[in-house]
Parts: structure tokens; C-alpha cells; sequence
């Protein structure tokens, strides 16, 4: 079996806050097929979604401790004074971008790709990649470990409970459309 390339990765905060894709890129990061990195600006905007979306204030504090809990080197600092520097077509995705610069993260991951001009990105060393596209690129690297992280995220699923195809479903319905279909294929 080859491992894969442990690609440092910035997650935007919209591939954070849909639930699915979260849990299936998290589950992903601990079974070590990459690490994922995130800025206190990402946190802010996650936070500001849930509560937004109603989501209860102690639901959102368990959120985001889990998060920090499970990933303790994640969290990117000191990038701030980067931030007013970049040229990005939405000043509000700067933080982004820095935060991926200050930790030489290889990939953003986000479902902004427009914001995110391949050109600019390059002169960083860098690439963006919608969630889909980065997770079928991922299980891409390593079949068995893709599929054993799927398999523990289904197992450890509560609330509701669903077996592996309903999830499937769900990963379609947040747009993860050729990940689910790989992982469907390698059941």
C-alpha cells in the first residue's frame, strides 16, 4: 500500500460548515491522508454561520472545541499582517490566502474557486480545489485509507444514525457528487 503525500491543507470556512462535508474531511485528516489547517478568521466565520443558521450557542462551543480538540496544531497565527498585502477578487477571502501562506499549506480547500485566481495562487505555490475535487483526489492516493476513514466515519455516526449509502446520498447532496460515486464504487 502507498501512502499518500500528506498535503497541508487551509480549510475555508465553507467546506467547514456543511456538516457532511466537515466530518468527512475531518475523518480524513485523522486517518492522516492530509492536515488540515484553519485561521481564527475561518473559526469567526463558521461561528457567525452557525448562529445564523440557528444553530444553539452550546451546540456551537461544542462545534468548534471538538474541532480544536481533534486538531491542536491546526489552527494558523501570525498571518494577519499579511492579509492587507493580497489582491484577491473578494478582499474578504485575504485571510484565506494568508493563512495559507504563512503555513506553506500545498492546498485550499473551497467551494469559492472564483475567488481564488489560479494565476495569483501559483506565485504562492499554491492551489485551490473545491471540496469534491480534493477529497476524490485524496481517496485518489489511497484507496484502502480513504475507505477505512469513510467506514469509521459511518460506524462513529449518530444523530441520525445512516448506514453507508444514505450518507452517500447526503455527501450528493452537499455537492460531493464524484466522491461519493468513488467511494460507492469501492464498497
Amino acid at each position: 500500500m502507498i501512502h499518500s503525500v500528506r498535503f497541508t491543507c487551509v480549510l475555508d470556512t465553507n467546506v467547514i460548515y456543511p456538516i457532511d462535508i466537515r466530518d468527512l474531511l475531518f475523518w480524513f485528516a485523522s486517518y492522516d491522508l492530509f492536515t488540515p489547517k484553519w485561521s481564527k478568521h475561518i473559526f469567526n466565520e463558521w461561528e457567525t454561520v452557525m448562529k445564523r443558521k440557528g444553530v444553539p450557542d452550546e451546540e456551537i462551543r461544542k462545534r468548534l472545541g471538538k474541532a480544536q480538540l481533534a486538531f491542536p496544531d491546526a489552527l494558523v497565527d501570525n498571518y494577519e499582517s499579511l492579509v492587507n498585502a493580497l489582491e484577491l477578487p473578494d478582499d474578504k477571502d485575504r485571510h484565506v490566502l494568508a493563512a495559507a501562506i504563512k503555513t506553506n499549506a500545498n492546498i485550499i480547500v473551497t467551494n469559492n474557486i472564483k475567488d481564488f485566481p489560479k494565476e495569483y495562487l501559483a506565485t504562492f505555490g499554491l492551489v485551490a480545489k473545491k471540496a469534491d475535487d480534493f477529497i476524490t483526489d485524496t481517496i485518489d492516493l489511497n484507496n484502502d485509507l480513504a475507505l477505512e476513514a469513510f467506514r469509521a466515519l459511518v460506524l462513529n455516526r449518530t444523530n441520525p444514525n445512516l448506514d453507508e449509502f444514505e450518507i452517500l446520498d447526503r455527501f450528493r447532496k452537499n455537492g460531493l457528487n464524484d466522491s461519493a460515486d468513488y467511494l460507492h464504487a469501492l464498497i
